[in-house]
């Protein structure tokens, strides 16, 4: 896979070639990707949907295609069931306010006092956040699924939580820490045998494997744009036709409208019910050529090559770099593993082997990584994270452990 088409790794910092291994914090952008956001601002920026003249047509046109690419990418069974957001973030946000929001059929509340949401020990501040804040407003409970020792998350504990009181399951495909990968087909199945809908966080796992939703049977599925190669400010919510007609709109203005009146206001189709405002056209368009590059490498060559270099980076540090502590050492991963290293029984602190990393042109992550809980339960104040794309490869990690050994001998 061509690293020559990413222009901005072509370049040294602090006098080294940048190595980039920060990927789950956010991908770099292929060239064809920065041309299509030129390009469309060079020859046929317009709003879109309501204009009748060529470049209100055009964007229309580009953006519509990107959103039914995009519905193939996940194996959608309709566009309609692709929401354009401005991220992961907002797209779980929007099914958090949805869904306390909706009145069902007998104008009943779906989420009541006492009702329950479950998410997983492991997850991303965005996936926390959002649904603490349904439960405050309607009086509800979150709920985490356990860890086990090694990490795992705890099926049994899943299994026996799941009663007539759970509204949903939101959990993550891959752990934005530990890169493993979580057994969603399971979660779903277990799930759906209580009729009880599931949100999959895909930010992590959409960049380096296949998602189907149709096979997974998720309810809903959220990603982002700049995690697979995409431009910031743009992401998606998937659902499901039956659950999106039912849920009522996100926010209220233009674009989300059939009429307006005085006397009350009827909604759009989908999915333009939830997509109020102008569209980011230009971001969903260079989202949908991310989308095409991805797909043109092949998913299934991009997950085999991601996975063996992960498994090489594992074998590299355990072997070489005394006091490693990897997180959730020897699970199946994809995209990213963090560890900690210590030197006399002391941990020295990844901030300072960041930083020093750093100064060797090598980018890596280091903190909680917006996951504090997990990082609470681990007893450490962060991990050092290193994270892949399609354009790192062996030597990347080479040159990983060469800096990791002098930072190492610097701090001990």
């Amino acid at each position: 896979m061509n690293r020559e088409d990413f222009p901005i790794l072509n370049q040294t910092v602090h006098g080294q070639q940048l190595v980039y291994l920060d990927n789950a914090a956010t991908s770099q952008k292929p060239q064809s990707v920065i041309d299509a956001i030129a390009e469309a601002y060079s020859h046929w920026n317009s709003n879109i949907h309501r204009g009748t003249h060529y470049l209100s047509q055009k964007a229309t046109q580009k953006h519509e295609e990107a959103r039914e690419r995009i519905a193939r990418f996940v194996h959608a069974a309709s566009a309609k069931e692709i929401v354009f957001t401005k991220g992961t973030t907002e797209a779980v946000n929007m099914l958090a306010f949805s869904l306390g929001e909706w009145r069902m059929a007998n104008g009943a509340a779906k989420i009541n006092q006492g009702d329950e949401i479950i998410v997983s020990g492991l997850e991303h501040h965005s996936n926390i956040v959002p649904w603490q804040m349904l439960c405050e407003r309607k009086k509800a409970v979150l709920r985490h699924i356990p860890l086990r020792e090694d990490l795992s998350l705890d099926m049994e504990a899943f299994r026996s939580m799941l009663n007539e009181r759970t509204r949903l399951v939101s959990v993550a495909h891959v752990s934005n820490v530990l890169g493993t990968i979580q057994p969603v087909e399971e979660i779903i199945r277990l799930a759906h045998e209580k009729q009880i809908p599931v949100c999959i966080d895909a930010a992590q796992s959409a960049p380096h494997i296949a998602i189907d939703v149709q096979a997974m049977d998720c309810d809903f599925l959220v990603f982002s744009a700049h995690k697979l190669y995409g431009p910031t400010g743009i992401g998606v919510l998937y659902g499901k036709e039956k659950w999106l007609e039912q849920l009522p709109p996100y926010q209220g203005g233009g674009e989300m409208i059939q009429h307006v009146r005085w006397e009350g206001t009827t909604y759009n189709g989908l999915p333009y019910k939830f997509e109020a405002g102008t569209p980011n056209f230009i971001g969903s368009y260079a989202m949908g050529k991310a989308v095409e590059y991805m797909t043109a490498i092949g998913m299934e060559r991009i997950a085999k090559e991601e996975q063996t270099l992960a498994q090489y980076a594992e074998q590299q540090l355990t072997e070489r770099i005394p006091g490693i502590v990897i997180y959730a050492g020897g699970q199946q991963k994809t995209g990213a593993l963090s560890f900690n290293v210590y030197s006399e029984g002391r941990l020295i602190h990844p901030f300072d082997i960041g930083t020093l990393l750093d100064q060797q042109g090598v980018a890596v992550r280091t903190g909680h990584h917006c996951a504090e809980p997990l990082i609470d339960s681990l007893g450490v104040p962060g991990t050092v994270r290193i994270s892949f794309g399609l354009y790192n490869d062996k030597e990347d990690i080479d040159r990983l452990i060469h800096a990791l050994e002098r930072a190492i001998r610097m701090l001990s």
